[in-house]
């Protein structure tokens, strides 16, 4: 009776594992994007600031502001998508969230928000 039962419970086994298998997300959004500028702190001091997101298939994903060579801050955030528009929200921060939209150009791929500003373009 208990090699039966002991049958049946991996067989059990072997079966539930097969039939939870997590769906593929191919997003178009999935990879890194990024942002560059150079602040001027003086007449003779300027420091490049990048940003950057990292977008994963499980509706999450990291982002980096590096000042100069140093990160200066990195958290996690959310990401979810509605039809062609994306927002960004950063749980735990003071950051705003961010609706955004995927435009291709001739300088490439970028993520625009409704008034048009660049948030990010695609690495």
């Amino acid at each position: 009776m208990k090699r039966v039962f002991s049958l049946v419970a991996i067989l059990a086994i072997i079966f539930a594992s097969n039939c939870s298998r997590i769906p593929e997300n191919n997003d178009p959004v999935i990879g890194i994007w990024y942002k560059t500028e150079v602040n001027t702190l003086s007449s003779t001091e300027k420091i490049s600031l990048r940003k950057e997101w990292i977008f994963n298939d499980v509706y999450l994903g990291r982002y980096h502001r590096y000042e100069g060579n140093s990160l200066a801050f990195k958290t996690d955030y959310k990401w979810e998508r509605n039809g062609d528009l994306y927002t960004i929200s950063y749980p735990g921060t003071d950051m705003p969230p961010a609706v955004v939209r995927m435009k291709e150009g001739p300088d490439g791929v970028t993520l625009e928000d409704e008034k048009g500003v660049v948030l990010a373009t695609r690495e």
